[in-house]
């Protein structure tokens, strides 16, 4: 929202939510309705092509966003070296409005204006036409009316909504209120109606204009260079015809330079270029060449099979809010099998977050595999050589810890980890498994005053293999209440510390008003609607000195990240030389205070 709102500020359908989409429905139907009785040699292609055009242009969008997300996670080429928080996801999740209203003014246009209707699908003078009058007259009154939204008056009720966000991602170029976005749409509107009313219009030509908007804005707002020297170089007046990331990145530094649409040579002509705006373009080709240095990298990996759209790369809006099972994802489901048979071919990890706290540089690598196929006997060895060759690779990157989440660490799979020290008995990454932090986030959940808790489920590392056996419970609690611990027999106790594995009957043996809570990397299924409550998996919430926070770790809350993967952070932050995988666990107590002084906090529960 801009500082302080003018007319026009909201989008009219704003209250819709989910159901905007309703708005272009009725030509969406008249579309069908005019195939269903003219058929396809007397329909009007233009106007039935209007709506695959608006879905291109959402793919196409989406296709940036994965793409800019994923550059900036490895740190390569990027320009503005900061993070961006959950209030800019939030302030950028309508994107799709523009599409909206473009997609009106599309139809409204191809109904009404003259010249619009019954149009061929290439026509040579029109495109002509489009590029001129969009290198001319567009770009001239974009220049002069985007000066003006840095007018004091109009900045505050209308632009300083798009510039909230310093640190651009590639739909950052689309969110300004209506007023704003109507005006640039006008301006767009230019060459079509032109083309249109000169009996010059055609439909790629239309098509090829709306995508170059698209991919220069999009461009724009990526925060990593991609456009290379060699191109000005080669055709030097290029500079003055496109503009580069780090050209417009200046403009959301800086504000008062770069004021240019997509061509710069406004900028030259009115003295207003960044006079940095050479430097910073070398720079960000030059320096970030190589991938990011980093501290402390995750190794996580994809669950069910829709979590790919949920992961910071895929859907923003997802990513940014706690993983549930969505109806409309299901749908989906011939996508989300492709990106499956995708990810499994992909032969490495990938980068897919990156987080500073103090000078720790973090990065979490997923390894391309699902939460089932952890369980097929015959992928054991391949999850194995992929996850060994993360830890090999993030070794050789220098980093200091490689921490192991979800079922990376899995006992049968590689010990906990210390497969991977027999092996390589050099290694210089330190493997941690968390479990002492896990353990220490359980204990310290346990109600005060609780003087018995049964243990269900199937029994982990984070507790123990048999009451004569504490490895990390029993250091923590006292002895009265270490020897109420108990296997579930009877369900007597108000307190379940549970495990993978517990089915829904043995829920209901509990009593009314039992807390359960997991110790387990994935969370139960809550099956108990009455007073029951249930705990997180062992998690705690981040300090604000973790930057770059804008995605929800799986089920997790906001700025919530699982035990296991701080106990990586913490790793690094005290300097600890010491592996934590296999049967080797380290002090609770030294761990919990660990975190609680860097600022870690237990999750509130609601």
């Amino acid at each position: 929202m801009a500082s302080n709102p003018g007319i026009l500020t909201e989008w009219p359908w704003k209250k819709l939510g989910s159901f905007k989409y309703v708005l272009v429905a009725p030509w969406v139907v008249h579309g069908w309705y005019e195939v269903a009785t003219k058929g396809w040699r007397e329909v009007d292609l233009g106007y039935i092509a209007i709506l695959p055009s608006l879905l291109l242009r959402m793919l196409h969008n989406q296709g940036w966003i994965t793409a800019s997300r994923l550059q900036n996670a490895r740190g390569r080429r990027q320009i503005v070296r900061r993070g961006i928080e959950f209030d800019q996801v939030d302030r950028e999740r309508n994107w799709d409005d523009q599409i909206i209203l473009s997609g009106i003014l599309l139809y409204l246009g191809a109904l009404y204006i003259p010249g619009g209707q019954h149009l061929p699908l290439w026509r040579t003078d029109g495109a002509v036409l489009i590029a001129l009058l969009h290198a001319g007259p567009v770009e001239f009154l974009y220049y002069w009316l985007h000066r003006a939204l840095h007018h004091h008056f109009l900045y505050t009720r209308y632009h300083s909504h798009h510039h909230s966000s310093i640190v651009t991602e590639p739909i950052t170029s689309v969110i300004h209120p209506f007023a704003e976005l109507v005006a640039y749409e006008v301006l767009f509107s230019i060459p079509l109606i032109a083309c249109a009313l000169t009996g010059m219009a055609s439909i790629v030509a239309f098509e090829m204009y709306v995508i170059y908007i698209d991919l220069m804005n999009n461009m724009g707002h990526c925060n990593f260079e991609l456009v290379p020297s060699w191109l000005f170089t080669w055709f030097p007046p290029l500079k003055y015809l496109m503009y580069t990331p780090s050209f417009h990145s200046l403009h959301h530094t800086q504000f008062r330079t770069n004021y240019s649409l997509f061509m710069p040579f406004y900028d030259y002509i009115y003295n207003t270029m960044d006079k940095s705006s050479d430097t910073l373009y070398e720079n960000s080709l030059k320096n970030n060449e190589e991938e990011e240095a980093v501290d402390v990298v995750h190794l996580t990996h994809l669950t069910t099979l829709h979590s790919i759209y949920h992961m910071r790369p895929g859907f923003a809006e997802f990513a940014s809010r706690p993983y549930v099972s969505r109806w409309y994802m299901r749908v989906m489901w011939p996508l989300s099998w492709l990106s499956m048979v995708l990810t499994w071919m992909y032969g490495s990890s990938f980068t897919v977050e990156r987080n500073v706290m103090k000078k720790i540089r973090m990065q979490s690598w997923a390894i391309p595999r699902y939460s089932f196929h952890y369980g097929l006997d015959w992928e054991k060895e391949a999850i194995n050589d992929l996850i060994e060759k993360a830890v090999c690779e993030a070794d050789k990157n220098g980093a200091k810890v490689v921490s192991l989440g979800l079922l990376n660490q899995e006992h049968t799979l590689n010990k906990s980890g210390e497969q991977y020290l027999l092996k390589y008995p050099k290694l210089g990454a330190r493997i941690v498994d968390g479990t002492s932090l896990a353990a220490a986030v359980v204990v310290n959940s346990i109600p005060q005053g609780t003087d018995q808790v049964i243990l269900a489920g199937n029994i982990s590392k984070v507790t123990m293999t048999n009451k004569q056996d504490y490895h990390l419970l029993k250091p923590e609690i006292p002895e009265t209440v270490a020897d109420n611990l108990s296997f579930s027999k009877t369900g007597t106790a108000k307190v379940w510390l549970i495990g993978d594995g517990l089915d829904s009957a043995e829920q209901f043996r509990a009593q009314k008003g039992t807390l359960f809570i997991p110790y387990s990397q994935f969370p139960p299924k809550m099956v108990r609607k009455d007073s029951c409550s249930y705990l997180t998996t062992p998690a705690m919430a981040v300090p604000k000195t973790l930057q770059n926070v804008h995605s929800c770790e799986n089920w997790l809350p906001r700025r919530v990240m699982s035990a296991w993967r701080i106990a990586g952070i913490l790793h690094a932050l005290e300097g600890w030389n010491e592996h934590e995988c296999g049967d080797k666990v380290l002090d609770m107590d030294k761990v919990w205070s660990a975190a609680i002084m860097h600022g870690f906090c237990p999750v509130a529960q609601g």
